[in-house]
């Protein structure tokens, strides 16, 4: 069997064995958000008139779910990661961790996912200035680039990483200017997937075709290890939709959002497809851009754009259903992560 088709084979493993674990770890945190009543507690119906509308039946149901996703990550990672280290054979063909891959991933998913959980803490207590409690937007944006600003100084001045891709013309030596190309590009995935996180199963869905994009370049890079990463993400992603599709039964939290977010950041860097991110991680751009135009628009204009944003829920306000606002931001997250790696394939042999 050639390296490839090795490669291949251990990637769907991985994920396969990732929804499982998933899956199996999912009703004992359940019980646990339940016992301990880790519910979401709904920012008020005058801060957010449309929002209170369509989801006020979501008042209590419990949140931080996004546990299950980094949780078996991390478990699988460790698992693998000391089986190989032990001993040789099938446990060293399962271990993904990689100094050059996978530490930084693996580290900035983990304090993010950590912070994350601090902040659905004190939402559930209504600790904090936030509609509904929680971290206001400037505290989570603080935190936002303080991790950047650590994975940037870990790129730059460890790894000697100086360049940016742009498709079609290679790559082009930028020297300091990496340093808040990376903090913008790590704060607007995080900011984005915060920003998405507002229907059932909405960032599970688009980020789940993030990184199946993500998995293929990895594999033209012969980034192995990180292809089996952004797999066992995957594997964790699918296990959490199976409970988070409409009707959801648990949300995810921003314990979820913000380690996602920040997670496709760092590994667009490290693949150096950051151009390509607007294609691969389209629906979080078009969300974030949805709130800066209606505070821009309110602020200068007095006047609002869209009914209601982050953008789905302008859609709901025009009588969309959940659910088919949720089904067709996948729709339009699996064209344009398609049309990415057209892009990025078609640049490579020009």
């Amino acid at each position: 069997m050639n390296p490839i088709s090795t490669e291949t084979v251990r990637v769907i493993i991985l994920t396969t064995i990732s929804f499982l674990v998933a899956l199996a770890i999912t009703p004992a945190w359940f019980r646990v958000l339940k016992k301990y009543r880790f519910g979401k507690h709904l920012r008020e119906a005058a801060a957010a008139p449309v929002f209170h509308q369509f989801h006020k039946n979501k008042e209590g149901v419990p949140t931080a779910a996004g546990v299950i996703i980094w949780g078996t990550v991390l478990i699988l990672a460790l698992f693998f990661g000391v089986m190989g280290a032990l001993f040789d054979g099938i446990w060293h063909y399962f271990n993904f961790i990689s100094r050059p891959e996978t530490y930084l991933p693996l580290a900035a998913m983990t304090i993010a996912a950590i912070l994350g959980f601090v902040d659905d803490w004190f939402g559930v207590l209504r600790i904090g200035g936030a509609s509904g409690g929680g971290l206001k937007i400037r505290y989570k944006s603080v935190v936002y680039v303080a991790l950047a600003l650590i994975g940037a100084w870990w790129f730059y001045f460890r790894l000697g990483w100086d360049t940016l891709n742009i498709p079609f013309f290679g790559d082009i030596h930028i020297g300091l200017w990496y340093i808040p190309i990376f903090i913008f590009i790590v704060f607007a995935s995080a900011f984005s997937a915060n920003e998405t996180d507002g229907l059932d199963g909405l960032l599970g869905g688009v980020s789940l075709f993030t990184f199946l994009a993500l998995v293929a370049v990895s594999f033209a890079l012969h980034r192995y290890d990180l292809a089996a990463f952004c797999g066992v993400m995957i594997g964790a992603l699918l296990a959490f939709l199976w409970n988070n599709i409409y009707p959801a039964k648990f949300m995810m939290g921003d314990t979820g959002s913000m380690s996602l977010g920040i997670t496709i950041g760092v590994v667009a860097m490290l693949t150096n497809t950051a151009l390509l991110l607007p294609f691969f991680a389209v629906i979080l751009v078009i969300e974030s851009l949805s709130v800066i135009i209606q505070i821009a628009s309110k602020r200068i204009r007095h006047k609002k754009v869209f009914r209601s944003a982050p953008i789905h829920h302008h859609f709901e306000a025009l009588g969309w259903p959940e659910s088919q606002v949720t089904m067709r931001f996948w729709i339009v997250s699996a064209v344009f992560s398609a049309l990415g790696l057209v892009i990025f394939f078609v640049a490579r042999v020009i």
